[in-house]
């Protein structure tokens, strides 16, 4: 009789995709919308000078709430929603990548390493024009810049939806040609690439060990939910500091990672490093159980019929 602890993998071949892919880029949304805020407090966070504008998470919240409203916290996420395609490339290479390794290792830990990883090389390589062209967005205060390029009024107004948008893109071509909508690009991949790899071992290795302390009747979604904030927080720590770099060299204008570090370390030295980290954490506790429950119920939802009554939840 199967052990109702031992928390069984949906893996690809058990999927209906018709029903994975269209759940999917629904549960994505969601989570799009309700994590954008703090994506914005984190990139303003890790680019200002010091504390030259905010001093810290909390701070920030207040003053742009107050200042910009709450649709301030939205800035550049029309043009983010478009990451949508690569969230769908993400998951196909994730779960196609982890049926490939299965062929030459039956480790969970080899395959969620690998997979992690590729799925992320495939993610950035869609995901870094337009994170290039929503940070600028982001930079945008009431009637000013943080960053290398500024909004162009007319009458004193701001252009509003995708005018902003056409007119930070001209920008970036004009200053920079098509390799600026690819500026930090390596960075992100030493970002992504190792956050992602780290992340999805971790969150198995935690649900195990939960798992494996729990009473035998524990749902493992509650398991599973608790097992991915501690994964996002230990993957987050670990590759903070190259977001910060990747932050900078992106809406800064760096062409030098290296560069860039020297002189983050010069200004601020290394708790430079940390910054943004509180609140890259504190938005991944929320969203992480939002996208691990909502990951893990699209997939019991996507299971195909003959395998529905096979697992325990």
């Amino acid at each position: 009789m199967e052990d109702k602890r031992n928390i069984q993998i949906i893996e690809w071949e058990h999927l209906d995709k018709k029903k994975f892919y269209v759940f999917g880029v629904c549960m994505t949304m969601m989570i799009r919308v309700s994590v954008y805020p703090f994506t914005l407090i984190r990139t303003r966070l890790q680019v200002q000078k010091g504390k030259s504008l905010y001093n810290g998470t909390f701070d920030a919240f207040m003053k742009i709430l107050r200042a910009e409203g709450a649709i301030g916290f939205y800035r550049g996420f029309l043009v983010n929603t478009f990451t949508l395609i690569s969230g769908q490339c993400y998951v196909t290479t994730y779960e196609l990548t982890r049926k490939y390794v299965s062929r030459y290792s039956s480790s969970n830990t080899v395959k969620s390493l690998v997979a992690g990883g590729s799925a992320s090389l495939v993610a950035q390589s869609i995901t870094v024009p337009i994170d290039v062209i929503s940070q600028h967005l982001m930079m945008q205060r009431k009637g000013e810049s943080m960053g290398r390029f500024r909004v162009k009024t007319a009458n004193g107004k701001q252009a509003v939806m995708f005018g902003q948008t056409k007119d930070i893109i001209l920008q970036i071509f004009k200053a920079d040609g098509l390799k600026g909508f690819y500026r930090g690009y390596v960075a992100s991949l030493l970002t992504y690439i190792p956050n992602s790899a780290v992340w999805w071992p971790f969150y198995h290795f935690y649900a195990e060990q939960l798992s494996r302390l729990s009473p035998k009747d524990c749902p493992h979604l509650l398991l599973q939910a608790i097992s991915g904030p501690l994964a996002a927080a230990t993957a987050s720590t670990i590759t903070n500091p190259m977001d910060v770099i990747r932050a900078r060299v992106q809406v800064e204008g760096k062409s030098s990672i290296i560069n860039t570090f020297r002189q983050l370390m010069a200004e601020e030295g290394p708790w430079g490093l940390t910054k943004g980290l509180s609140a890259r954490i504190i938005s991944s506790t929320p969203s992480t159980i939002v996208i691990v429950v909502g990951y893990e119920t699209l997939k019991k939802l996507s299971l195909r019929p003959e395998l529905v009554d096979s697992r325990h939840w």
